[in-house]
């Protein structure tokens, strides 16, 4: 398979209708969600409270050390109120691994506090409110309206249903990372640059039950396939659909080489993946320290 005949073949997308764009994206969605069926928010927690936290962490750093170190902060400060009230010494220790940890412990007691003083110490419901937390914008936002339980018990930090969820936010959001960003862009989804009008223009292409699902699907295929510096393109389930393919390696074998990919055996980013990973062939990400 060569780079030049599938250059020929995709160089129309630059003419291609709204129609044929909005197809064209929806089959790649449909071929990421067969490669990745078990597709999943990568932070570990049991309850919105946690996601939330977790995901204010997760900026500038990987979702394997936020996961490595919040089984210790959240066994220390299991809600709102107990990290409200934290000496930030205190957690600006447990959390140093994640990197800009005194700006992180300012975020994250200074949304606790604010959980606890206005919103009856129970994570807020809707992206409006949500985004009035230090630390937390839209993508935040939306990680834990689309993937946390949104009942009282989850949103005060005692309750335990993780991906179970049992009262939907019902709010779906696109979450707009590097890697989301990076290959709506390889694909000519949209030219923005700016994650706002990123989110809107590639919103624009799918139902809106999509969203949380298509934001899933499109982390794990830049984290595991089409990578920043060098996409295994010849080894990739959407490469007849892909504009930018060439960019990276095409050749099948060498392309293979260059997977980050579960049914490889490489671990994943949580310590505690649900069983569909586990099925895949996925492993658990070490602990903190191992190894």
């Amino acid at each position: 398979m060569g780079g030049a005949s599938c250059a020929r073949t995709l160089a129309p997308m630059a003419e291609e209708t709204r129609i044929a764009l909005v197809r064209r994206a929806r089959k790649i969605n449909r071929a990421l969600a067969e490669t990745y069926p078990y597709a999943h928010c990568e932070l570990d927690y049991e309850n919105a409270w946690q996601l939330l936290v977790a995901t204010v962490l997760s900026a500038q750093t990987t979702d394997l050390r936020v996961n490595q170190v919040t089984p210790g902060l959240f066994a220390k400060y299991p809600r709102p109120a107990d990290l409200a009230g934290a000496e930030p010494a205190d957690v600006e220790a447990l959390i140093r691994p994640t990197g800009f940890f005194r700006a992180k412990t300012r975020s994250i007691t200074g949304l606790a506090a604010a959980i606890v003083a206005d919103y009856d110490g129970m994570v807020p419901k809707t992206t409006a409110d949500l985004v009035k937390l230090p630390g937390v914008g839209r993508k935040t936002s939306f990680v834990v309206t689309g993937n946390a339980c949104a009942c009282d018990e989850c949103r005060a930090g005692t309750g335990n249903h993780g991906a179970n969820v049992t009262s939907p936010f019902g709010r779906p959001g696109i979450t707009v990372d590097t890697h989301f960003q990076r290959l709506v862009r390889r694909w000519r989804w949209t030219e923005e640059t700016d994650p706002d009008k990123i989110e809107a223009a590639v919103g624009a292409l799918f139902p809106k039950s999509d969203w949380t699902d298509l934001s899933h699907h499109v982390i794990w295929h830049g984290r595991r396939i089409c990578h920043a510096r060098k996409p295994a393109c010849g080894a990739c389930p959407v490469a007849p659909l892909c504009p930018a393919f060439g960019e990276g390696e095409t050749d099948p074998e060498k392309a293979r080489k260059l997977l980050k990919y579960e049914k490889g055996g490489f671990p994943g980013q949580r310590l505690k993946p649900p069983q569909a990973y586990l099925d895949a062939g996925g492993r658990p990400a070490p602990p903190l320290g191992a190894g």
